[in-house]
C-alpha cells in the first residue's frame, strides 16, 4: 500500500520478511535427535516444554518435562490432560508457535479437541514415517541449511547431513537447589569416578578434557549460574573446600566451581583451535523449569574470566531481557565475548524485539548471531524460524524508517547474522 507515493511500514515490513526468508540460515543450537528428527506424534509439538509452562501456569496440574521417549500411556495422558487447558493459552506466542507447525506442516486449522487430537495425531505419526526426507523437506520450506544437535545424539547416520554436534556433559557452573558440590559431582558423573583429593581433581580434569571428541563436533554447552560468585580461587582454598565437603556451603560451592572452570578453560586453551564455548545465562532453576535471574554484578565478574582466556570463544544465551545492553556492552569491550539469538525467557516477541533492536544498536554484526531454535523436533525449528523472521522483519522496518538502516544494509545485517557468521564459526 502506498501513501503519497512512499511504501508505508507495512508494506516495508512485509518486503523485509519475504526477503529475510530467501537468507539460508544457521541454527547453531537444539537438542534434536538425529534418530527422530521430526515430531512423531502431537505431543512433540503440543507438549514442547516451553508450551508446558503456558499449560501448567493455565491450571493444567502437571508442569514437569514429558521425558524424552515415553510410554503410550503415558504420552497419551499428557495429551489429553493438557487439552482442556489449550483455551487458556491461545493468546501466547508459544501457542502461536503451535498453529504455525500444524498450519504450515501438516494443513491443520481446527481447534484441538478431546474428541478428535487423534486425527492429527495420526498424521504427524504418518509424516514421522519417513522422518529423515521430511525433515529435510521442513528445513527446506524455512530455509535453514543446518542444526547444531547435541553430541550424544548422532547417529553417524544419513540424518547428520542436516547436523552438527555440541557437547553437553559436565556443567561445572551450575548451580541445584539444596546442593553444595555440584561442580564435583558433575566431574564425577562424566568420568564415573570420585574426587576427593586435589591430585584427584587435577587427574580427573585431564581426563575429562582428553575424551572431548574436538574433531566430531563445533561447540560445547555450559550454564554459568548466577547464584555463583566468579572469582579466582588458589589451590589452598580448594584443597580446604575439598576437606569441608561433607558439609559444604555456598562458600564451598564457589569454590569448588571457580576452581573447576579455570581448570578446564586453561586445558581448552592448549587445543589448536578451542571449540565454540556456549553458555546459557540468566536462569536459574524452579520446580519445573527456570526463571528469569540475572545481576549486573555477575556479568562484570564474568568479564574478568573471559579476560583471563583471550584464545577462548564464548557465546552467550541470554535469558534476562533487562540485562541486554550490559552484556552488549561487555562485548565491545572483549572481542572473545558474543551473543546468540534469544533463549527461553527471551523468546517472546516483545522481548525479542528489544534485544534485537539494542544489538543492532550496540553491535557489529559479527558479534552476534541470529538464530538458535533449542528445538527438540525439526518441526519447532521451523515454527521459531518463522517468529525470528517476522519479527527481525519489524525491527529492521523500523531502523529503514528512522534513517539509520537502508533495505539493502538491513538484509546484510540479518545474512551476517543469521548465516555468514554462524558458518563461519561452526562449520
Amino acid at each position: 500500500m502506498k501513501q503519497n507515493g512512499k511504501l508505508t511500514e507495512r508494506t516495508l515490513e512485509d518486503n523485509l520478511y519475504g526477503r529475510l526468508c530467501d537468507i539460508e540460515i544457521y541454527d547453531i543450537h537444539s537438542h534434536i535427535n538425529g534418530s527422530h528428527l521430526t515430531a512423531r506424534g502431537l505431543d512433540d509439538i503440543l507438549l514442547y516444554h516451553m508450551v508446558v509452562s503456558d499449560l501448567y501456569s493455565a491450571g493444567c496440574p502437571d508442569g514437569r518435562r514429558v521425558p524424552e521417549n515415553p510410554s503410550e500411556e503415558e504420552r497419551i495422558a499428557r495429551i489429553r490432560q493438557a487439552i482442556p487447558y489449550i483455551p487458556y493459552i491461545r493468546n501466547t506466542s508459544c501457542y502461536y508457535g503451535v498453529r504455525l507447525i500444524l498450519s504450515g506442516l501438516y494443513g491443520w486449522d481446527r481447534e484441538i479437541t478431546l474428541d478428535n487430537w487423534q486425527e492429527i495425531d495420526t498424521v504427524i505419526a504418518e509424516k514421522h514415517k519417513d522422518s529423515l526426507n521430511w525433515a529435510g523437506d521442513i528445513l527446506r520450506k524455512v530455509n535453514v541449511a543446518r542444526v547444531v544437535t547435541e553430541y550424544k545424539y548422532k547417529t553417524s547416520g544419513r540424518s547428520d547431513k542436516y547436523l552438527r554436534f555440541s557437547l553437553e556433559w559436565a556443567f561445572f557452573t551450575r548451580s541445584q537447589w539444596g546442593q553444595f558440590d555440584t561442580a564435583l559431582v558433575e566431574l564425577e558423573n562424566a568420568l564415573n569416578k570420585p574426587v576427593k583429593t586435589i591430585c584427584d581433581v587435577h587427574e580427573a580434569m585431564e581426563s575429562y578434557c582428553a575424551q572431548i571428541p574436538y574433531d566430531e563436533i563445533v561447540s560445547i554447552a555450559h550454564h554459568f549460574s548466577c547464584d555463583i560468585t566468579y572469582k579466582s580461587v588458589s589451590e589452598a582454598e580448594m584443597v580446604q573446600a575439598l576437606q569441608n565437603r561433607a558439609d559444604a556451603g555456598e562458600k564451598e560451592r564457589d569454590i569448588y566451581a571457580n576452581y573447576l572452570l579455570e581448570l578446564y578453560l586453561t586445558e581448552l586453551e592448549k587445543q589448536v583451535n578451542p571449540p565454540v564455548l556456549l553458555f546459557s545465562l540468566g536462569a536459574e532453576p524452579l520446580p519445573y523449569e527456570t526463571g528469569s535471574n540475572l545481576s549486573s554484578k555477575t556479568i562484570f565478574e564474568l568479564a574478568a574470566l573471559f579476560e583471563r582466556y583471550p584464545r577462548l570463544r564464548f557465546q552467550l544465551f541470554l535469558s534476562s531481557a533487562a540485562h541486554n545492553q550490559a552484556l552488549c556492552t561487555l562485548c565491545r569491550a572483549l572481542p572473545n565475548v558474543y551473543l546468540a539469538a534469544y533463549w527461553w525467557h527471551n523468546f517472546f516477541p516483545e522481548f525479542m524485539r528489544r534485544v534485537m533492536g539494542e544489538r543492532i544498536d550496540m553491535l557489529s554484526s559479527k558479534k552476534t548471531i541470529g538464530f538458535f531454535s533449542d528445538a527438540y523436533c525439526v518441526d519447532w525449528v521451523y515454527a521459531k524460524s518463522i517468529i525470528v523472521r517476522k519479527n527481525l522483519a519489524k525491527v529492521l522496518a523500523e531502523k529503514i524508517e528512522y534513517g539509520q538502516l537502508t533495505e539493502e544494509t538491513a538484509i546484510e545485517y540479518a545474512r551476517q547474522t543469521m548465516r555468514d557468521w554462524p558458518e563461519e564459526f561452526f562449520e
